[in-house]
């Protein structure tokens, strides 16, 4: 399967790129350990998440010091892609569930992505406005 997002995103950069490719790799080996999406769906991640998850920027560009939250981001998804997309704009990253939060904290580190905010929380919980 051809993985360029050129032909989706033409003014995606080869760096952009090349962390997408890791955030994939890395989201499956995660996955192995903790279940953020479903097995059947494993080898579809980049088609059914990675792709499905930036469609957006399609139609939307997040711009710099923009906060946006994605709620019930489980394997952090559509966030941490969009945070790699716009490193301007900063993700607050919200879901109930530890685990996954931890997981999504350490894929962000690992991945070197500073404009990621996760927190274990529900979303009635956070007192603090989003674009």
């Amino acid at each position: 399967m051809d993985k360029s997002l050129k032909k989706y995103l033409d003014w995606i950069t080869p760096e952009k790129e090349q962390k997408m490719l890791a955030f994939e790799q890395l989201l499956l080996e995660t996955n192995q350990q903790i279940n953020l999406i479903s097995r059947k769906e494993t080898e579809f991640v980049w088609t059914r998440h990675i792709l499905h998850s930036i469609s957006i920027a399609k139609v939307v560009q997040f711009k710099a010091g923009m906060l946006v939250a994605d709620v019930g981001t489980g394997g952090g998804l559509p966030g941490i892609p969009l945070a790699i997309l716009f490193p301007e704009t900063q993700f607050v990253l919200i879901d109930s569930i530890g685990k996954k939060i931890r997981a999504v904290q350490n894929m962000c580190d690992t991945l070197g992505i500073k404009n990621v905010k996760a927190m274990n929380v529900r979303m009635e919980e956070v007192n603090q406005r989003f674009d």
